[in-house]
Formats: C-alpha cells, structure tokens, sequence
C-alpha cells in the first residue's frame, strides 16, 4: 500500500447533475483510490428497514422498547455480521447487514450492562463483552444466551477484547492497571504483562487491542501517545507514535485494525480522524476530518475490519457507524 495521506474526496460527474452522487475516495486521482465511502448506519432501521404501522402498535402495546444507537463503541465484524458495543444504548448490537437483522443484547443474568465497552466473537460463535464498570468480560453463546464471565476478581477496568482463535486465547486490556492480560477461552489466567509507565511494554491509560493474521498483537497506549507491536506471549518487539496534534502523530489515538495486508488503522478521538500507518510507523493516508458529511467523524471510537475488506468506524459523537472499503491493490 504505497500511497501517502492527503484528506480530500472525488465527487463523480455524470451527464445527468440531478442524479449525480458523490463519490468519496482516498486519495484522489490521478493516484488509484486505496479506500472508499460506502454508506452510514445511523439507525436500526437502515439494517431493517422500517417497521409496518402494524408492528409499532404491537410493540407499544406489548411495551416493547425500540432500542436505537446512541454512542456506538467497540466493534468486531465477523462475516456479515457487525457486533457493536454502544455505551449509550448499554447494549450490543448484532447487526446482519446480509439479511437484514439486528438482535440486542443488553441483559448479562439478572442485570443490565452498565458501561459495554468493546465486543469480539470466536470460532464457535460465543460473544465475548467487556464492560469497564462491571469489572469483567461476559460471555455469551451465539443466540445472545448469557454462559458466564472472565476476570471479574482479576480486572479493574477491562476495555479492550482481541481474540485468537488457533490459540484459544482471549486478550483483555486494563486500562486502569495499565496491563494486559491474556485468559483461554474458559477463563483461566494464562499470563499478565505490562505495568504502568513509558518505557517499552509499560502503558499509561491502554486502551484497545488487535491481532493481525500472524498473531502479533498492537496495542493502542492511549496517554503515552503510541501504538506498541507485542508477540502472541506478549513480548515486546516494536513501537511507532509520538503525541502531537498534527497529521503523523497521536492526540488522543483510540480504536485499531489491521487489513489483509498489514496495514495498521488507527483512530483518534481529537484529530477525529482515521491514519493508516505501515509495519515500521510509516504514514500512508489519513481519513477524514472533523465533521458530521459522509467520510467525516466527531470522536471516532473502535475499527474493525472484516475478511471482505469493509471497514467499520464508530464515529460515536455523530451517533453512527461509518463504513468503508479497503480497495485491495487499488480500483
């Protein structure tokens, strides 16, 4: 992926102006665009479809509540599947954007969420939560079934979830503590590394966490500013990022993903941008801007990619989910 960032978009031209839409790319010509705007989840009923006059009346009469996102957070796409935290909402959103569903979980037993903060799902279809007030990651099965909960005695403040499926481990973030911890996926401890700090394998204010497809894992080290690369045993093996306000660098960096080809996706509350960045740190485009247009973001939270290269932003404070496309090799 060798292009550089320049934060423009292309509005296509049509002989016909009235049924013109726009079109936003990055980067604009006369260089291949590498990612594409495809559409805005900004309510259920963009998933759905709206419901029949009929339906609304059962569901006021049954007393059924129509639950709506407010703060979307964590997200993961599995398939055509997009499991989206929403600290609003205190739910998790399963939304199937192939036929069209949207399930909500927003019960674990006999309580409610208080504060969902990121969501990832295994090979067997478990859903796994994280909620930084409860204090532990809750599990549930692939209909919304609640099973039970990781680290309740261990973690302070969990926040960001990672998951590898051939190694059957679960990697949780602990903002407050300043570690991560890695659990199986029955919940036994497996190993915790990381203490709060600066130097390399220390974070201040960690938040979330990805696996690429060779098992190595970045961590987004929120208040140092920084993303720090790990193996799957959680030794140290590289860094990129220093704080600034400028593009290349890091105010507030948050959510991460990486695309088929390695490339690194970062989201940053204050810059409210995404920046894509190469293995070595290297910045290769930058995404978007302040703003509440298509292709622009208020406080980006979570990214997630899935294995068709769509890629989702929960552009929290402008109460939707942007999607985009990672055009592989360009368009």
């Amino acid at each position: 992926m060798n292009f550089i960032l320049i934060l423009l978009l292309v509005v296509s031209s049509g002989v016909n102006a009235e049924n013109a839409e726009e079109k936003l790319v990055w980067p604009p010509p006369p260089d291949k665009p590498k990612i594409e705007w495809v559409k805005s989840i900004n309510k259920i009923e963009d998933i759905r479809g709206e419901r029949s006059f009929f339906g609304k009346l059962i569901d006021a009469i049954l007393g059924r509540e129509e639950r709506q996102i407010i703060k979307p957070f964590g997200s993961f796409a599995k398939g055509d599947v997009l499991y989206l935290t929403d600290t609003g909402a205190r739910a998790v959103f399963i939304l199937d954007l192939k036929k069209r569903k949207v399930e909500v979980i927003d019960e674990v037993g006999d309580y409610k969420f208080s504060s969902p903060i990121d969501v990832v799902v295994d090979n067997r279809g478990n859903i796994y939560v994280s909620d930084s007030v409860l204090g532990a990651v809750f599990v549930f099965n692939s209909k919304g079934k609640y099973k039970g909960k990781i680290g309740s005695k261990i973690l302070q403040r969990p926040t960001g979830l990672a998951i590898d499926n051939k190694l059957n481990r679960l990697y949780v973030t602990d903002t407050l503590a300043g570690k991560i911890y890695i659990f199986d996926l029955n919940g036994k401890l497996i190993k915790r590394f990381g203490k709060i700090g600066q130097r390399d394998g220390e974070f201040n204010k960690p938040t979330y966490l990805t696996l690429d497809k060779k098992g190595y894992l970045y961590v987004v080290d929120t208040m140092n500013a920084r993303i720090q690369i790990f193996d799957k045993e959680g030794n140290f093996i590289s860094k990129f990022g220093k704080r600034g306000t400028v593009i290349g660098t890091f105010a507030n960096p948050r959510g991460i993903a990486v695309d088929s080809d390695g490339n690194i996706y970062v989201t940053d509350t204050l810059l409210s941008a995404i920046q894509i960045f190469d293995r070595k740190g290297q910045l290769l485009l930058v995404i978007g801007y302040y703003g509440t247009k298509k292709g622009e973001f208020a406080f980006p939270e979570d990214i997630s990619i899935s294995d068709k290269n769509y890629i989702f932003v929960s552009d929290s404070y402008n109460m939707r989910v942007q999607i985009l496309r990672y055009l592989k090799g360009g368009k």
